[in-house]
């Protein structure tokens, strides 16, 4: 069974669950163009995530997910929303689902990790997992070791559920790849950044449409929490300080609250801008519904025009 047959939508692209960015308005604009919208439950309390999802359900009669991020103290309680709401998918990341996978099977729905290695796909497998989204180091946010394309085709051969491909994907060429190592589906962030539907200042957009391939960075490295971001003064600054084995405290004072500086004001500067290595591609704003509907028409001619030898 394909990855839309299984989840009854269009296309076999998911919307990257970014932080405080992938609320009800991105995820259902992404459920409308045939993808799967996933709202972002992470620092959202009971009542705001099932405001989101009641709202999401408004703009949008199409499959949407939930990601739950499983460190998260009230994650129980996001679960119970998650099964009261009827939502069908979730997406998993920052822990294991196992907890919670008798509720879920027992609801009917899907889950479906974000995993950093073939180990904890191998795991996630094992417990139930109905498929697993391979994230790649490209990816922006947090982030694991690997490569995508080191990572995706070492998954795919590893596991026998359904593996979606993410990080550094934001065109057809990036789809036709991802097919190509053995996914049977894409999931994308730093690409919808830039869509009209975003819910971000434009500061934030203008960020990432002026970003190069190079103007990312991971910090958080040595505390073994990396995250890709794209480079400005406050990430210039924690990088000095990491270097200079600065203590957890310190890169807490300058990091509270950036994320929040970045998403709610606009702040490119002192703000966590989070993207992946890809935005350098990224040229133009445009609507969801035509984001989705050129990666599809550019991947399948890619795959049309494509000679080996």
């Amino acid at each position: 069974m394909s990855i839309t047959e299984l989840l009854g939508i269009k296309y076999p692209i998911f919307q990257g669950a970014m932080a405080q960015i992938a609320t009800y308005e991105l995820a259902a604009a992404v459920s409308n163009a045939g993808g799967l919208g996933i709202i972002a439950s992470g620092g959202l309390s009971a009542d705001q995530l099932r405001e989101q999802i009641q709202k999401c359900r408004e703009k949008t009669d199409k499959p949407f997910a939930v990601n739950l991020m499983l460190m998260m103290p009230n994650c129980p309680e996001l679960v119970d929303v998650v099964i009261e709401e009827g939502v069908q998918v979730v997406t998993t990341g920052a822990g294991t689902p196992k907890p919670f996978m008798p509720k879920f099977k027992e609801a009917g729905i899907k889950v479906i990790p974000v995993i950093p290695s073939v180990k904890i796909a191998l795991k996630m497998q094992e417990m139930g997992a109905d498929a697993v989204v391979a994230e790649g180091t490209e990816a922006g946010g947090h982030v694991g070791e690997t490569t995508t394309m080191a990572l995706v085709r070492q998954v795919a051969k590893a596991v026998d559920i359904p593996v979606v491909a993410a990080g550094g994907i934001a065109d057809g060429h990036g789809v036709a790849a991802a097919y190509a190592l053995g996914a049977v589906g894409v999931q994308i962030g730093t690409l919808f950044l830039v869509a009209e539907e975003c819910p971000v200042p434009d500061s934030f957009k203008e960020a990432v449409l002026e970003a190069t391939d190079t103007s990312t960075t991971v910090t958080g490295r040595r505390g073994g929490a990396p995250v890709r971001s794209i480079k400005n003064p406050m990430i210039e600054k924690y990088l000095e300080l990491e270097n200079n084995n600065a203590s957890r405290d310190e890169l807490e004072a300058l990091t509270l609250g950036s994320l929040r500086r970045a998403v709610h004001e606009g702040d490119v500067q002192s703000g966590s801008v989070m993207a992946g290595q890809i935005c350098g591609m990224l040229t133009e704003i445009k609507p969801v519904q035509t984001m989705l509907d050129e990666l599809m028409a550019e991947a399948r001619e890619v795959q049309s025009a494509l000679v080996i030898g």
